[in-house]
């Protein structure tokens, strides 16, 4: 939880603009451990890789034919899945910048992938309104496993070793026990566009277009704080916890960075805070480990790094 003198004021400096893109960013991912490399997908079919620190692009991944619309980076580093609007999933090599596999079968565009801890289950989520589950070790191209409880199209997941919980436009949140084979659903009554637990799994954050973004206890659905300020009822756009799960921030559809005490769900000074973006910040990602760093993407064509002045 949080030291008792609060949590850290949000990295609000401006660090460097990654602006290599060619129309919306639909998504920024940090890499694994302490590294400061950034991974972003955008509406001109591009994965671009740029070194954090110094703003440089290192490579372009090209293969996608339509846009990209999620990226989700392996334990090690050494791979990356990405989808969007092929209803294909891309698994690529960092290395070499090729594709290893891709992977077929959603009927419509694929807005999330995700991992599992160690990359061996992919889980890919659609417009189609499933979840498909991949293992990557086997060679078949088929899912070993296809979720359809959800009736309208799935915006986000995590995957973790005993659940996977998904977040759709029907207004649901679902976790799947995997050990039990059992299924929770939590009615949030508004598009869910992003679920993100802490760390020991206990509570679950949900991003949903109402303006509001919950904080529910994972074991009742019981809402435990209700976070609000900031504008989002069209676009999705990523909540996430700032350094050690101290605080929520959010972009919003105004270009607006949002930061919020987790406990007492207080808005952060400044409040309102500056406009950063031009239009819609699309994602928001706190660094891994570095308290003092994180990034934001959004349809004005940048993606910027944050941080604490030095």
């Amino acid at each position: 939880m949080a030291p008792s003198r609060g949590p850290l004021p949000l990295a609000r400096t401006l660090h460097v603009t990654l602006d290599g893109h060619k129309g919306p960013v639909n998504v920024a991912r940090y890499a694994k451990g302490s590294a400061k490399y950034i991974l972003t997908g955008g509406q001109d079919r591009t994965v671009r890789l740029w070194n954090a620190s110094l703003g440089t692009e290192i490579k372009v991944f090209n293969a996608h034919g339509y846009e990209v619309l999620s990226i989700s980076v392996a334990h090690d580093n050494a791979k990356f899945a990405s989808s969007g609007g092929d209803r294909s999933i891309f698994v690529w090599d960092v290395t070499s910048g090729t594709t290893t596999r891709r992977l077929p079968g959603h009927m419509g565009k694929i807005h999330v992938v995700e991992f599992n801890e160690d990359a061996s289950v992919l889980a890919s989520g659609s417009f189609d309104s499933t979840v498909r589950l991949w293992d990557l070790r086997a060679q078949s191209r088929a899912p070993i496993q296809i979720l359809e409880e959800a009736k309208d199209a799935i915006q986000t997941i995590h995957i973790d070793s005993t659940t996977i919980t998904t977040g759709s436009v029907d207004g649901y949140v679902r976790a799947y026990d995997l050990r039990k084979g059992e299924l929770r659903s939590d009615y949030i009554g508004h598009p869910v566009t992003a679920v993100i637990p802490t760390q020991d799994s206990q509570t679950l954050l949900v991003t949903s277009l109402d303006s509001h973004i919950r904080l529910i206890d994972t074991t009742n659905g019981k809402m435990l704080n209700s976070f609000t300020g900031h504008t989002n009822s069209s676009y999705r756009c990523r909540a996430c916890f700032g350094h050690s799960e101290a605080t929520v921030v959010c972009g919003d559809e105004n270009g607006m960075v949002w930061a919020w005490d987790l406990l007492d769900a207080k808005l952060l000074q400044p409040n309102p805070p500056p406009k950063v973006h031009s239009k819609v910040i699309t994602w928001t990602e706190h660094h891994p480990s570095d308290a003092g760093e994180m990034i934001t993407s959004s349809a004005d064509g940048t993606c910027k790094v944050w941080r604490h002045p030095t």
